[in-house]
């Protein structure tokens, strides 16, 4: 597939979809991007301008697990991303054609599409000895990755192995596994960690980037404002219990029957930034923490290095009130304190820009 003259807004109309579902499905994406309802019609008219996006949707050393996730996304689905939003010309376990056509449809791609194209990475980048430790098609991981990102618009990373090295970079990193943003220097990286990452905070990033044409506002270390800029702990229902200094001391025991805070029992969420405890999972239905399980902090770089995930963060008892306040408890807390107000001057900024003329997008584009 390669971008065609037929603007979405034109092929939507052909397809019996109205004005009114538009503007809903850009709704749903302002409000998971943390832009006020006004912001919809603005997404709106320009995703009615915009054509086909071409994507290139690379994996490496991963299991699949990031595909699995962003195929049970509920809203954008899937199938609205594919079919409507983008033209997903290469994806090692989605598209039907295999060995040289299914290389050629990616050169291709990148050939018509120069400068324009979005390439989604999964699963970390093996380095050591040439990288020859992954190969497709022959060459290495490493050459693809930049072959491919050489004229890309942006570079989208789904999964902590993409963004931070994830399990294969753990020690003791057999393979000199790296992340794709230490790899890319040359581009925008959209870090959108999580093992794997809520569907959809890969499904709405990516209808940002089409709708305005631009990078949302990041954080530190690449990730969306949007999805990352509150802990786990700032939104989870359990935390008027933490407050209380109500703990489960085991996953079995009266208190988590009763729904205490996790903490005791190696819950990470107050040092874990991502969207589980707002936008959920399986159609917003639970998140770990909610189904009894702690956070294991999977959104963040070397959770897996960071020791047990059912040894608590390191905490000191008040003896006036009975309280536990963990020093790393306490400096997420203060971190995911700070990043709210980041997050929500940011917005507005973004509001502002949202009002500025569309020329910036086509300016973006050109890369």
């Amino acid at each position: 597939m390669t971008e065609t003259d037929t603007t979405l807004g034109a092929e939507l109309v052909r397809r019996g979809v109205s004005r009114r579902a538009l503007l809903q499905y850009a709704s749903v994406v302002a409000a998971q991007m943390m832009l006020p309802a006004s912001a919809a019609r603005t997404i709106a008219a320009e995703l009615a301008k915009v054509h086909r996006q071409s994507v290139i949707w690379l994996s490496f050393q991963e299991c699949t697990g990031c595909t699995e996730s962003i195929t049970r996304s509920f809203s954008p689905t899937l199938e609205d991303l594919i079919f409507n939003f983008i033209s997903l010309d290469y994806h090692h376990t989605l598209q039907a054609v295999s060995g040289e056509a299914a290389e050629q449809a990616r050169e291709t791609a990148m050939k018509e599409n120069k400068g324009k194209y979005i390439v989604v990475c999964d699963g970390s980048v093996p380095t050591l000895d040439g990288g020859v430790y992954s190969t497709i098609a022959g060459r290495t991981n490493l050459d693809l990755l930049h072959e491919t990102v050489e004229n890309a618009f942006a570079v989208v990373t789904v999964g902590t192995c993409a963004a931070f090295g994830g399990i294969p970079h753990a020690k003791p990193n057999p393979t000199g596994a790296e992340s794709v943003a230490s790899l890319v220097k040359d581009k925008p990286v959209i870090n959108i960690s999580g093992c794997p990452p809520v569907p959809e905070a890969m499904t709405g990033t990516i209808a940002y980037v089409l709708s305005l044409g631009r990078i949302p506002d990041l954080d530190h270390l690449g990730r969306p404002m949007a999805f990352f800029g509150e802990t786990i702990h700032d939104r989870c229902y359990r935390r008027p219990f933490y407050e209380k200094g109500y703990f489960a001391k085991s996953f079995d025991d009266e208190g988590a029957r009763q729904g205490w805070c996790l903490y005791e029992v190696g819950c990470k969420g107050p040092v874990t930034y991502n969207a589980c405890a707002t936008v959920k999972w399986n159609s917003g239905v639970s998140f770990p923490i909610q189904s009894g399980h702690g956070c294991l902090g999977c959104s963040e770089p070397d959770f897996w290095d960071r020791g047990g995930f059912y040894r608590p963060l390191a905490a000191s008892t008040s003896t006036k009130t009975g309280m536990y306040v963990g020093g790393a408890a306490a400096a997420g807390a203060l971190a995911g304190l700070v990043a709210t107000t980041v997050a929500r001057k940011r917005k507005s900024a973004a509001v502002a820009s949202m009002a500025q003329p569309a020329p910036e997008k086509a300016e973006s584009k050109e890369g």
